[in-house]
């Protein structure tokens, strides 16, 4: 049976897995330059080159000593010197003395332990110890890392820690997946560019920029095509053009029912409509397939249904075809602050909020209003509840949570 089959609506993973399918597209690499490589896909594993630490080396300001020395009934030794971050790793501690240590810098041979500056009384040339553990306050060589393990796999995305993780390494540059190329087209004669007055009838293309901040939050290199006017030819030319220069193509709008929606014919004529209607709300009318050997994406036109067919359905299988590993979202599940009776046979994502009770708990509570044209319950929400098909929810049920930090990241 074709997963195109008229009437069919298909299951949320259903479409994720053909879609993933779909997107067979054939990976290169490239050598990229460690401050750049920020939301990235590593092409090759990364192994580490030295120990972290690299010595034994103090975990705050302090004093280091052998712990044994600490035996005269007044616990105090006289300083023997000064060790800062930076300093050379080869200094030795005299017998029965101490030396004054501060944050980072390398143990002096000998010494043992190291006690926090606040546990001592300090004299010019002489220390009393009030408290000491032995072996304590010291970081040992290796203890994070150890030179030749894994650092990280090939398929891992290049958040903040792991550009940190490469630069403790002394990573100046890595082999990454070269960016897919996203083109991205709105559909419709009511759309109106940024900065021009609008026209009766007419809104501003709303999807073009959100999807674009999207993409390229995801690491992907975006580029925008002039809006496509409702006409089934207007509809062939701008995608034959468009797939001769794109990875992939997504487009907004013109994928539903209505007499001036043309997108999935044009598909048609040009290439292959893999899958239309997806049991997800809002966005039921997504649709995807080839245009040569150029995956499309039709997402829907009404500008929340966009976002969450993007962050829901394209997002893990566009990351997948990037390389990633790990691309689907996780749900935490978390007390409901709302009531929700409308059963639907399809999955719903509702704009909702993190709130902190007056027991301290966190609850999700939703915006008052989740129409798929409406983009301020978006912005106002911390994130999306996910409600199973055909379920209600009463106050206090466990709902599925899915935060933007995750998906937009």
């Amino acid at each position: 049976m074709s997963v195109c089959e008229q009437g069919i609506m298909h299951s949320i993973e259903q479409a994720i897995s053909a879609l993933t399918a779909t997107l067979k597209i054939k990976k290169t690499q490239q050598t990229q330059a460690l401050p750049t490589a920020h939301n990235s896909v590593l092409a090759e594993s990364v192994y580490a080159q030295v120990d972290v630490p690299q010595w034994d080396n103090s975990a705050m300001d302090g004093y280091a000593l052998r712990a044994n020395d600490l035996q005269q009934t007044d616990n105090s030794l006289p300083l023997a010197g000064r060790i800062a971050a930076g300093d050379r790793p080869e200094q030795s501690l005299p017998a029965g003395q101490c030396m004054h240590i501060l944050t980072g810098a390398p143990v002096p041979l000998g010494a043992d332990t190291v006690v926090a500056q606040e546990d001592c009384s300090i004299s010019p040339e002489q220390i009393q110890f009030n408290h000491c553990k032995a072996g304590g306050n010291i970081r040992r060589r290796g203890e994070e890392i150890q030179q030749g393990q894994l650092l990280l796999e090939a398929g891992t995305r290049l958040r903040a820690q792991e550009i940190g993780l490469l630069a403790s390494q002394g990573y100046a540059h890595v082999e990454v997946y070269t960016p897919l190329r996203i083109g991205l087209i709105s559909s419709g004669n009511e759309l109106c560019e940024l900065g021009q007055p609008l026209k009766p009838g007419q809104i501003y293309d709303i999807n073009s920029h959100s999807l674009s901040a999207l993409f390229t939050g995801l690491g992907f290199t975006v580029t925008h095509y002039p809006k496509m006017p409702d006409d089934l030819q207007h509809n062939i030319d701008c995608l034959n053009k468009a797939s001769s220069e794109q990875d992939v193509l997504i487009s907004s709008g013109g994928v539903s029912v209505g007499e001036e929606d043309h997108l999935k014919n044009a598909v048609s004529a040009l290439g292959q409509l893999n899958l239309w209607r997806v049991a997800i709300q809002p966005g039921k009318p997504l649709a995807f397939g080839t245009i040569g050997d150029t995956p499309w994406i039709g997402l829907p036109g009404n500008p929340a249904a966009a976002l969450i067919t993007a962050l829901i359905i394209a997002r893990p299988a566009l990351l997948h075809a990037q390389g990633a590993t790990h691309c689907s979202h996780q749900a935490l599940h978390i007390p409901a602050a709302f009531a929700w009776t409308k059963n639907s046979p399809r999955q719903q994502y509702l704009h909702a909020r993190l709130v902190l009770q007056d027991n301290g708990q966190l609850h999700a509570e939703i915006h008052p209003k989740q129409s798929s044209a409406m983009l301020s319950a978006a912005s106002w929400a911390d994130g999306l509840v996910e409600i199973k098909p055909q379920e209600t929810v009463e106050k206090g049920d466990l709902v599925g949570f899915v935060g933007y930090s995750s998906l937009l990241s």
